[in-house]
């Protein structure tokens, strides 16, 4: 009786053990400038596991959602709380930049994975061998649009870029590539990142009079930047409006009004992409969120639980930061934006950028893709 007793309870602690949840650590920032990012990804990441489950080989996958609120040092503490006192196996999330590498350390220490959702700096995947990108980085997207714009009549531009790692990056990869093609920045003005105003700086390029202005500023910020580029009537002075599709943002781009058309953006998701995949995935992110439209961040957090999955489901539910991190080098897939494949090398991700104007459809605006750079790798990266 003994036995078969302590044979039971050692059945029950193997069970236990199988059944220990898989947790995933998400750091968003939920509240304040970028919290537009945090529901985004949030909103995606819940979609992927209503739609895949909740769990995978025999793991329960539990999400841990933390607000950082975009300070990075709010981001290491939650970071470093979520590994020692939650166990997480994976850190998740990060809506910018200094987030992302503020967790950089944690994630090498731990020998947790950190699937970065959201920042797109070049370098952030060179800060710790265990990050891996989902999201995109802004070399990939701002070279297209400097290769468009010579093409177009666009010679003379001015770059106004938010003063942080992307945007020092849009603007070194956009100038770069338009100098080679024959063109000229004849300005280059960062905006802060904090509070910023863009109404000075907007005067400034209005005397200045050049071809286009060439803009990048955070998720959530495009809607400002469209706002007062129009009220300082700077399209009828003639000059363009274009930028990263962070500018055109899809969770903003209907209450920028009719003064959006025609603006042209180079990125890698549109709403409007369409291909069957991602007219499911709106569809069904509309419908788990009273209407809302996907953007590009929500993409970026769809395929992060997706690479996590599939790692989760390669090492048999096991788990174990350097399973994980080796099973989620090399992925390849379908995702809503297209192709995509996660860099065995460099763990960023390699995907498609398309050049997209907005226009209008069934009565709401719409960046449609009408070009498509496939496979782009990141230039800031040999």
């Amino acid at each position: 009786m003994c036995s078969a007793v302590l044979t039971a309870l050692a059945g029950t602690s193997s069970v236990a053990m199988a059944q220990e949840a898989f947790k995933i650590g998400l750091i968003l920032p939920m509240t304040g400038q970028q919290a537009s990012t945090g529901r985004q990804i949030e909103a995606a990441a819940r979609l992927y596991m209503a739609q895949n489950g909740d769990t995978i080989g025999g793991r329960k996958v539990q999400l841990i959602l933390k607000d950082d609120t975009s300070l990075p040092d709010v981001t290491r503490r939650l970071a470093q709380e979520l590994v020692v006192n939650d166990k997480v196996d994976v850190l998740a999330g990060f809506g910018i930049t200094p987030s992302a590498m503020a967790t950089a350390p944690i994630a090498t220490q731990s020998k947790t994975p950190q699937v970065v959702m959201a920042a797109a700096t070049s370098s952030i995947t060179q800060a710790s061998p265990y990050i891996v990108r989902t999201s995109f980085t802004l070399p990939q997207v701002s070279v297209a649009l400097a290769d468009w714009a010579p093409k177009n009549g666009i010679k003379k531009v001015v770059t106004l870029v938010s003063d942080y790692g992307p945007g020092i990056d849009a603007e070194k990869y956009f100038k770069e590539r338009l100098i080679f093609n024959g063109g000229q920045v004849t300005e280059a003005l960062r905006v802060p990142l904090r509070n910023p105003d863009f109404a000075p700086f907007l005067q400034k390029v209005r005397d200045g009079k050049p071809d286009a202005l060439f803009v990048f500023v955070p998720s959530g910020a495009g809607a400002a930047v469209m706002k007062q580029f129009l009220e300082r009537g700077m399209d009828k002075a003639g000059i363009k409006l274009i930028g990263t599709g962070d500018v055109t943002d899809d969770d903003q781009l209907n209450d920028m009004g009719e003064g959006a058309l025609g603006v042209v953006t180079s990125h890698h998701y549109s709403a409007a992409h369409p291909s069957p995949a991602n007219k499911k995935f709106v569809e069904a992110f509309g419908k788990a969120n009273k209407g809302l439209r996907p953007n590009f961040m929500a993409v970026g957090g769809y395929d992060g639980m997706r690479v996590i999955y599939e790692a989760l489901k390669k090492t048999g539910g096991k788990g174990g930061g350097d399973a994980l991190l080796a099973a989620m080098k090399g992925q390849i897939f379908e995702s809503p934006r297209g192709p995509v494949f996660i860099d065995a090398q460099t763990r960023d991700i390699v995907q498609n950028v398309y050049l997209r104007k907005v226009e209008k459809k069934d009565g709401q605006l719409y960046n449609v893709e009408f070009d498509v750079i496939k496979d782009v790798k990141d230039p800031g990266k040999n």
